[in-house]
């Protein structure tokens, strides 16, 4: 029976089935400066990663996340700043 859920892709974990895609998150290694991505349930993004080589000193990285729509509409542009609020707009920064 389908049930039109998207289950591409290998599993994370063998015997467990996501609905949708899993995401993928990216770490740098403090100790040797590699960059790399784990792909893993939401559920497990804060738990620690090791990099490639074994090094347990690693940070996730801030990512960017792009959608792409469909249709006739156009894009809306983005509101222009208006001071206050926001690190620099609200003077945190020095």
């Amino acid at each position: 029976m389908h049930l039109g859920i998207d289950v591409s892709g290998p599993p994370v974990r063998p015997g467990v089935v996501y609905a949708g895609r899993v995401p993928s998150y990216a770490y740098r290694c403090r100790s040797c400066g590699d960059t790399f991505e784990l792909t893993r349930p939401m559920a497990e993004a804060s738990a620690p990663a090791t990099c490639p080589v074994g090094h347990d000193d690693t940070v996730k990285l801030l990512t960017t996340f792009g959608t792409v729509t469909r249709g006739g509409t156009s894009p809306v542009p983005a509101p222009a700043p208006s001071g206050g609020g926001g690190c620099c707009g609200g003077g945190c920064c020095s």
